[in-house]
């Protein structure tokens, strides 16, 4: 029973965190919260750099932006595109 609940806490937190992935990269491509969602492309170019640079900061969507932002020159080349947009 104890691994049951452990797998769904666990399937819980990474679907949120997929979410939260998800929105903030809709808010870096488009630079607002009521634009249409970022392209499939634009959110694999960011993601990688997500969990690289700015893994604490996950699930703050801001905090992420921001911290992507402060990083811009460790940023990979897909998602340093997305931001000069």
């Amino acid at each position: 029973m104890k691994a049951r609940f452990a797998r769904s806490a666990a399937l819980l937190y990474r679907s949120r965190r997929a979410s939260t992935l998800g929105f903030l990269l809709t808010l870096m491509a488009t630079g607002s919260a009521s634009a249409q969602q970022g392209t499939p492309e634009q959110r694999r170019a960011c993601t990688p750099d997500v969990y690289r640079l700015c893994a604490g900061e996950i699930p703050n969507a801001r905090a992420i932006t921001a911290c992507l932002r402060r990083q811009k020159a460790s940023l990979s080349p897909g998602c340093a595109a997305v931001f000069e947009r």
